[in-house]
């Protein structure tokens, strides 16, 4: 299917999604935060990245801006368990700065791999 790389500071919310898409037929790639994406991303090209948007290091919304830079047909998915960071809503800021899909955390199975099959079907 596709190359997927996730990027979440949370060990269990990673191992869960990698569980889900290998299930659904995908090569998953896991990091850390940004700076660990940003080091994967330099060797392996992905169809898609899930990023968590609350991180240390690098947060999911400098990971967006350096994606929608570099690679601008990349499909981004941000997750968040958070709804705001003072006053922004973390999910629509992630959609401004370029992510093609949103989700809060705890995350609905089906409707995300739903949304995953539209968007690497998407040209």
């Amino acid at each position: 299917m596709a190359r997927v790389l996730i990027i979440d500071d949370d060990e269990l919310v990673r191992a869960a999604l990698v569980l889900l898409l290998e299930r659904d037929g995908h090569e998953v790639l896991e990091a850390c935060d940004g700076i660990d994406a940003g080091r994967i991303l330099r060797v392996h090209i992905p169809d898609l990245v899930i990023t968590d948007i609350v991180m240390p290091e690098m947060e999911g919304f400098q990971v967006i801006r350096k994606i929608r830079k570099v690679s601008p047909g990349l499909k981004i998915i941000a997750i968040s368990g958070a709804a705001t960071i003072g006053s922004q809503d973390v999910l629509g800021l992630a959609s401004k700065l370029g992510a093609d899909r949103t989700f809060a955390k705890p995350i609905d199975r089906q409707e995300f791999l739903s949304s995953i099959s539209r968007l690497l079907a998407a040209p």
